[in-house]
């Protein structure tokens, strides 16, 4: 299996695309071929480890991963993934539950993976690796979480300083000394631009050697095709009908993961992405025209995104809005039907959701009487609303419980580094704490 630029450019393996994160001419890495599968290559597969087995076999060929891909797996998927089924007037509902992980957000099955694939790759190098990863608010914890003081590794991100949540923040800046937590004044735009600067600087790439953990690396999306595809394959056994799915999505990688499940031949019917005010991606399906803008804070931060890298990805993949539009739908959502879908979620359902999964459950609300009877629909769910009580607790009424996982994150001494939005006071801060002398260990100041 090759790994190709979304530009044109270098064809590389899979240990080079993961290691690497973005393609030298700036593009990012696809499978090339897309793997397809027939329904009977999954007959022996029923859990979500044999699943991934099969599903993410052939995107190791040829990979010096290749031998270690159980245990890789058995890593990853080491917490529950539970599809629990929704009491709802009409239709058939369940949600996919995704944060059960490290720091209750789905990005800990994507960085676990990532964090398990380099770790392995990086016992042979002398130099270590410095993985940059920009955050709307998951992202950056997750990251941080699996790779916390990872001999050879070092982690610095980047988040939007003020646009994150109390606790969001809390995770950002709570870890070793392999992890530099960078407060940036500006938008997650921002920050993801700085990762981008940085990865293209030679001279800055050569003393540190960078690699990205955010979606845009390929590291990232293989496993979310797996939950993916042992979801949609669990509610087609059970009920001899395919899947549709609503995913809230903000740099498209977690919408791209459930695309690419249902063009490899998975039991996926209807794809809806739900996104927040941030509405670019739903622009572009009804307009033509592909119109990045600053985006706009929102109730669900992690999605706050007006350019999604991984639109270059869907682009490259699948096509034009015209081709898109027999593929999937988005849906914008807004912070008034977010707090009624918090409030009304939490009286329907008898638990609470946090804000991205709300813009899930409201566009299926929202859905006519027609498509809720005739389709079984699974909505997404990719945090712990507990991440976000200053928002949730005022709209419940009530307390929420803390997972234990993060309880004992939000326990640990904090620190990070505010910075600029500029490439300057990056490099700064990067060698302020790493120092210029990249041979140095992982954990030296």
């Amino acid at each position: 299996m090759k790994y190709v630029s979304t530009r044109g450019g270098e064809a590389v393996s899979l240990d080079q695309a993961i290691a690497a994160g973005i393609a030298k001419d700036g593009g990012l890495f696809v499978p090339d071929p897309v793997p397809a599968f027939a329904l009977k290559d999954f007959e022996d597969a029923t859990t979500i480890h044999e699943v991934a087995q099969v599903l993410l076999g052939p995107f190791f060929e040829g990979s010096a991963l290749a031998p270690h891909l159980g245990a890789i797996i058995g890593e990853t998927f080491s917490f529950p993934i539970p599809l629990t089924k929704l009491s709802v007037a009409t239709g058939d509902l369940h949600m996919l539950e995704l944060f059960h992980g490290p720091t209750a957000a789905f990005k800990d099955i994507g960085a676990g993976f990532l964090a398990a694939c380099l770790s392995r790759l990086q016992r042979d190098q002398s130099v270590p690796l410095t993985i940059l990863v920009a955050t709307s608010g998951d992202t950056g914890g997750a990251v941080a979480a699996a790779f916390n003081e990872r001999p050879g590794m070092r982690v610095v991100v980047l988040f939007p300083e003020g646009r994150v949540s109390q606790r969001q923040a809390r995770q950002l800046t709570c870890w070793g000394d392999n992890v530099l937590s960078l407060a940036v004044h500006g938008s997650f735009d921002d920050c993801q631009a700085l990762v981008k600067e940085a990865m293209a600087n030679a001279d800055l790439n050569a003393r540190h050697r960078f690699s990205s953990a955010n979606s845009i690396n390929i590291g990232r999306l293989l496993p979310q095709c797996t939950y993916y595809a042992h979801a949609s394959l669990a509610r087609y056994r059970e009920s001899g009908q395919k899947p549709s799915f609503i995913v809230p999505t903000g740099n498209l990688g977690n919408g791209l993961a459930l695309m690419l499940c249902k063009q490899m031949g998975l039991p996926v019917a209807d794809v809806i992405l739900a996104t927040n005010e941030n509405r670019v991606i739903g622009d572009y399906l009804e307009e033509g025209e592909w119109l990045p803008t600053e985006s706009k804070p929102t109730l669900a931060s992690a999605m706050d995104v007006g350019n999604p890298s991984n639109m270059e990805r869907v682009l490259a993949l699948f096509g034009d809005a015209a081709s898109l539009h027999r593929l999937i739908r988005a849906v914008s959502v807004s912070d008034q039907h977010i707090e009624e879908e918090i409030r009304e979620g939490n009286t329907d359902f008898g638990f609470a959701i946090c804000p991205h999964t709300a813009t899930a459950c409201h566009v299926y609300r929202h859905l006519s009487d027609e498509e809720r009877r005739m389709k079984n629909w699974i909505v997404v769910a990719t945090a712990h609303p507990a991440k976000f009580e200053q928002i949730v607790e005022p709209l419940t009424g009530h307390l929420l419980d803390l997972p234990d996982s993060l309880r004992a994150i939000l326990d640990r001494p904090v620190h990070s580094v505010s910075i600029g939005p500029d490439l300057a006071s990056f490099e700064m801060a990067l060698e302020d704490r790493f120092g210029l002398d990249a041979r140095s260990s992982a954990g030296d100041k």
